[in-house]
């Protein structure tokens, strides 16, 4: 076994590494970019090598750093994690030559994976089910018509190492293209195998992923809500013996497209660990993480196929740095607040939170946004979809933009509680973006009990000194609906619905004026709401509903209905930042004329560029920002005359 590993990675998977080789006994060094310097990684790892400057480019996928600082901490092997250096077959082979062990595949199977013609081709030979196809290069248009018409429509033109033939040239000098039959209403299910220097694979069951938003995974759980046990051997068998064809010693993903049937076609191969091996880990028992460390120490696999066996079911929601109610857009910053759920045994499920930031951290431009990956487990897929539920609940962020109250509305949706699931799933569900969901009969009535229960607690303490009695009869404004109530008591707390003939209580409250969370049990039912005072009144937030709450005197709220309504102002004469980031070019100058729809500006961040354009006619009258500049989110960056 290895006395020291170097993790070559950072964030979460370079934390959840460290705490396998803690268990373990091997010691670690962490490399890190200038901006990772005060990284919760770097505060765990045994020993730190700076590599240099933010950009990946210029630290994290220079091979020759990385290598270097193997050497001067005497580290024997090498973790790369995912993403970055992974999948990269030359390094492997590099690390290799120079006696470095790379904890990954060999470099054979990386690269025999890494090209899609070509990893099909050893996926047929294997007895794999393909999508079918033309496997291999099509000289012209004609002959992709001609291959077309003999699939049968509808087709999809893949390039093998891009999306179409011109971009694939351009940035791969690639420009080999494939046809394939298009699969409708697909879904995306993956097989987790393992697979030793001694010739020995198994797999740990499959992870279905469909819940995804422009190719990225959003939501994944295991094992799938789609196969049944035929199905999952059929598709556990065949990415066994593609593992098996190419040699495959270590942790690794094959990938299948799967229709609404159970028809299921070989996809690709991820060649490293997968960002969603926790839920696997949950329904195994296994530590992912320590098996590819035993095998590449040389160690046969401990189990056999039939020792391994499926345990509850689980589920992970990635926890990203943006803003779901402004098209999901990138939101950099620092985490002023940051008090994940706690992790462990609850009431009937298991919370897991992978992480590798802290209260206080940044969320840079440079990376991948994630900021956590949340976990349920549960016996079952009900009990799992609860657990995920609440535990995002209990989770609180403040400081930056986050996707909390989205992952909580799909979990509330019947459709996904159904599991009735496909990789258009978010596109079908939001399709004009995600603007909340309305409050349920539920979170009204909790919305309701919750300010009752603040507002009558501030007049309580307001009027301690006097002994003046505090009135019970209000008026209670939420979702639009004007609710008269009669509160009384504290622990516990009724709330009386005039004229409904029923009554709430509020019970096993744990909460104090300050404090952002209201935990609780409404007639019975566990929750936990944000909660944050207003000009007037409460906002109050219970997973993907969120309500502006007023507690008025019968006469208060007579007068507040008088009120006319609000004026929006007038922003149609500027243009601003739709989120933080690095202004890659602002393109016009005080006097020009611009037009609708023309593009005036380009921001960048977490690899992300978003095209700005104006949404009017106008002559620029002031510009706020120049090529490079860093902004924050509406900061205004044109304005136009009057």
């Amino acid at each position: 076994m290895f006395s020291k590993i170097l993790i070559a990675n950072r964030g979460e998977i370079a934390v959840r590494i460290i705490k396998t080789c803690r268990r373990l006994g091997i010691a670690t060094v962490v490399v890190y970019s200038e901006a990772d310097a005060g990284s919760l990684a770097v505060e765990m790892a045994d020993e730190t090598v700076a590599i240099g400057p933010a950009p990946a480019a210029q630290s994290y996928l220079v091979a020759d750093k990385i290598i270097a600082a193997c050497k001067q901490t005497g580290a024997q092997a090498l973790h790369p994690g995912f993403g970055f250096l992974s999948e990269n077959a030359d390094f492997a082979q590099r690390c290799a030559d120079e006696g470095i062990v790379f904890i990954g595949p060999n470099p054979g199977a990386i690269r025999a994976m890494g090209d899609k013609i070509e990893s099909k081709r050893f996926a047929q030979a294997a007895g794999v089910s393909c999508v079918p196809g033309h496997i291999g290069e099509i000289a012209d248009t004609a002959e992709a018509v001609k291959i077309a018409e003999t699939i049968g429509y509808p087709v999809m033109i893949k390039a093998s190492a891009a999306v179409v033939r011109a971009e694939a040239k351009g940035a791969f000098g690639d420009d080999r293209i494939f046809i394939e039959k298009f699969i409708e209403s697909p879904r995306h299910i993956e097989i987790q195998v393992l697979g030793d220097k001694h010739g020995h694979v198994v797999h740990l069951f499959e992870r279905e992923c469909s819940i995804q938003r422009r190719n990225q995974k959003v939501i994944e759980e295991a094992p799938s809500p789609l196969l049944d046990e035929t199905t999952r051997a059929a598709m556990g068998a065949q990415a066994v013996a593609l593992a098996e064809a190419v040699g495959y010693d270590s942790a690794g993903t094959v990938e299948f497209v799967a229709g609404q049937d159970k028809s299921f076609y070989f996809l690709e191969m991820n060649t490293r660990l997968q960002v969603e091996h926790p839920v696997t880990e949950l329904i195994t028992g296994l530590d992912l993480v320590e098996q590819m460390i035993r095998v590449a120490a040389g160690e046969p696999l401990a189990f056999a196929q039939d020792d391994l066996k499926i345990d509850g079911w689980a589920i992970e929601s990635r926890i990203y740095a943006e803003d779901p109610y402004r098209k999901f857009l990138p939101s950099i910053g620092r985490l002023v607040r940051y008090d994940p759920p706690t992790e462990g045994e609850q009431d009937g499920y298991v919370v897991r939170n992978d992480t590798g930031v802290r209260e206080g951290d940044a969320i840079s431009m440079f990376y991948d946004p994630m900021i956590a990956k949340l976990c349920a487990w549960a016996p079952t897929r009900g009990e799992a979809v609860e657990g995920m539920a609440r535990a995002l609940e209990d989770f609180r962020i403040e400081g930056l933009g986050q996707n909390t109250p989205f992952l909580s509305a799909v979990m509330d949706q019947e459709r996904f509680r159904s599991g009735r699931l496909a990789t258009s799933y978010i596109a079908d569900e939001f399709p004009d973006g995600f603007k909340g969901l309305a409050a349920t009969p539920f979170q009204l009535d909790l919305m309701t009990a919750i300010a009752g229960f603040m507002h009558r607690k501030a007049l309580r303490r307001a009027r301690a000194a006097t002994a003046t009695p505090v009135r019970t009869d209000w008026i209670v404004f939420v979702g639009g609906q004007a609710r008269a109530v009669r509160l009384s008591g504290e622990a516990p707390f009724s709330v009386e619905m005039i004229g409904e003939d029923r009554s709430l209580t509020l019970d096993a409250i744990d909460w104090a004026p300050g404090q952002a969370l209201f935990r609780g049990r409404l007639d019975g039912q566990a929750f936990t709401a944000t909660v944050t005072p207003a000009a007037e009144g409460f906002v109050i937030r219970h997973r993907a509903a969120l309500a502006r709450v007023l507690v008025l005197t019968p006469r208060s709220a007579e007068l507040h209905g008088k009120l006319p309504p609000r004026t929006p102002p007038d922003t149609s004469r500027r243009i601003v930042s739709p989120m933080p980031g690095l202004v890659v070019s602002l393109d016009v100058a005080v006097g020009q004329q611009v037009r609708e729809g023309e593009a005036v500006a380009v921001i960048e961040a977490m690899k992300m560029q978003n095209i700005i354009r104006a949404e009017r006619d106008g002559v620029v009258v002031s510009v706020g920002a120049a090529a490079g500049d860093s902004v924050a989110a509406d900061q205004v960056l044109i304005e136009f005359a009057a």
